[in-house]
């Protein structure tokens, strides 16, 4: 299947590009982030992170479909 990721703060720096799109066997969020973590070397645990799917936020065992959009949400701090 393949997938449009989006990312932001700390991931996107990580991953080094703020949206890419990947072919993965992955069906739900949390192996797909593990995928992508192995990738980029993303520090964050899934207990840390929020996740959605086609703009509402899921859980991490949503079933994920061909094209979905997926977004990794890390925890960020503002002043």
């Amino acid at each position: 299947m393949k997938y449009r990721l989006l990312y932001f703060a700390s991931l996107c720096d990580e991953a080094g590009r703020s949206e890419e799109s990947v072919a993965s066997d992955a069906a739900d969020p949390r192996a797909l982030y593990a995928e992508l973590a192995a990738r980029h070397g993303f520090t964050f645990t899934p207990d840390r992170l929020r996740v959605a799917v086609n703009g509402a936020f899921t859980d991490w065992n949503q079933r994920l479909a061909d094209n979905d959009e997926v977004v990794f949400l890390p925890p960020v701090s503002g002043g």
